[in-house]
């Protein structure tokens, strides 16, 4: 019998250290969303997750906080979505579990597909005050993944929240990221019944 686990480690692959420039201030939403697709495709490439990407951002400054690109396969964990590496990341830069502190800038969220069930969820307790995504949920159940039970009544409760949410931007870029996942036959790891 195998001894428990009670330590779990998280960490980006090691190409995107070389990848990002963290001195870089990205002054408009696409040149942030630019990034968080290139993490995704960038991801894909190098065959290290699922072709999704995310960055935090600090609002009105541009300065980037964190990345996070899919982790599932990669760290045989079902909950590290490059949303949730990326709130955990600027969490733990941060030094704060909020990423709405006392004291501290509104931060926002980019990333290259719409948050699934799982992310938004954590979207709200992140902290962040807007989310802004590409592809759509319709994109990614496309090329087989399932995103779980999102509704537009969800995004009306980040909206009640103070949370809120833009979709489209650069969206055809971010489904060629999904479009190659699927030709080089990507693992899906929450798959579409029927979908193949």
């Amino acid at each position: 019998m195998t001894e428990p686990v009670l330590r779990v480690e998280v960490s980006c692959p090691a190409w995107v250290e070389d990848f990002v420039d963290w001195e870089r201030r990205y002054g408009s939403d696409q040149d942030r969303m630019r990034l968080a697709v290139e993490l995704s495709r960038e991801n894909v490439e190098h065959e290290t997750g699922g072709p999704f990407g995310a960055a935090i951002f600090e609002v009105g400054t541009g300065r980037l906080v964190s990345v996070g690109v899919n982790s599932v396969v990669r760290l045989d964990n079902s909950t590290l979505h490059g949303e949730i590496v990326a709130f955990m990341t600027a969490q733990r830069r941060l030094g704060s579990f909020t990423l709405a502190g006392a004291g501290m800038r509104a931060h926002e969220l980019f990333t290259s597909c719409e948050p699934c069930a799982m992310c938004l969820g954590a979207a709200l307790w992140s902290g962040v005050t807007r989310i802004v995504y590409g592809a759509s949920g319709d994109d990614v159940r496309a090329v087989g993944f399932e995103e779980g039970p999102v509704f537009p009544q969800s995004h009306d409760y980040l909206t009640s929240r103070g949370v809120s949410l833009e979709g489209g931007l650069l969206r055809d870029d971010a489904k060629r990221v999904l479009e190659r996942y699927r030709e080089r036959q990507g693992t899906l790891y929450n798959r579409v019944p029927g979908v193949i």
